[in-house]
C-alpha cells in the first residue's frame, strides 16, 4: 500500500471534514456525509487484512483530532478499529465491491460507530449529547449516498485498480515493522 498517499488522503479529508464540508449539506447546515467513515469503509473492503486494521485505527485517530468525543481523545480510535477490523473480515467472507454494498456498508458504519463512540465516552465522562435523528439517520443516508461515488478518485488516488492487484503489487506496512 503507498502509505504517503494514504497520509494526504486522510489529512486531507480531515481538513475537510472539519472546515470545508460544512458547504455540503441537504437539509441544514448540521447534516453533511462523514467522509472518514468513507474512508474506514474504503481501505477497510479494499486493503489486506492486516493493513486494514492498522488503516482503521489511523482513520479513527483522525477522527478523534477532527471533533473529539467528550472533549477527550479515544473513543473514535477504538470505535473505527474495531467496525473497520470487522467491516475488513467481513469482506472475505461477502463481497463488498458493487455500489450498492458499499451503500449498505456504509449506512451501517455510519450508524454503529457513533453509537459505540458515545458508549466509549459515557464509560469515561459524561458524554455529549448524541443527536438521534442527524447523527444516527441522516448522516449515515446522505455518507451512503456520497460514499460510493467517492470511492472511483480514491481508487484512483491510491492507485488501487484490480490489475496491480492481481500481479501483487503493493507493500505491506508490517513487512517494514518486522524487519
Amino acid at each position: 500500500m503507498a502509505w504517503l498517499r494514504f497520509a494526504v488522503l486522510i489529512i486531507a479529508a480531515t481538513i475537510l471534514q472539519t472546515s470545508f464540508i460544512g458547504a455540503f449539506w441537504i437539509l441544514s447546515t448540521d447534516i453533511r456525509p462523514d467522509l472518514l467513515v468513507i474512508l474506514l469503509v474504503f481501505f477497510a473492503i479494499r486493503c489486506d487484512s492486516n493493513d486494514a486494521v492498522l488503516t482503521s485505527f489511523i482513520i479513527g485517530f483522525a477522527a478523534d483530532l477532527a471533533n473529539p468525543a467528550a472533549g477527550f481523545m479515544g473513543p473514535r480510535i477504538i470505535s473505527f478499529g474495531v467496525f473497520g477490523t470487522l467491516l475488513s473480515n467481513l469482506h472475505h467472507v461477502i463481497s463488498i465491491r458493487r455500489f450498492s454494498h458499499q451503500a449498505v456498508a456504509l449506512l451501517i458504519m455510519g450508524f454503529v460507530t457513533p453509537i459505540f463512540t458515545q458508549l466509549l465516552a459515557h464509560l469515561r465522562a459524561d458524554p455529549v449529547p448524541l443527536s438521534i435523528v442527524r447523527e444516527l439517520f441522516w448522516q449515515p443516508v446522505f455518507t451512503a449516498l456520497v460514499g460510493p461515488f467517492l470511492s472511483l478518485p480514491m481508487a484512483w488516488w491510491m492507485q488501487m485498480d484490480s490489475r496491480r492487484r492481481r500481479s501483487g503489487g503493493g507493500r505491506s506496512l508490517l513487512r517494514y515493522v518486522r524487519r
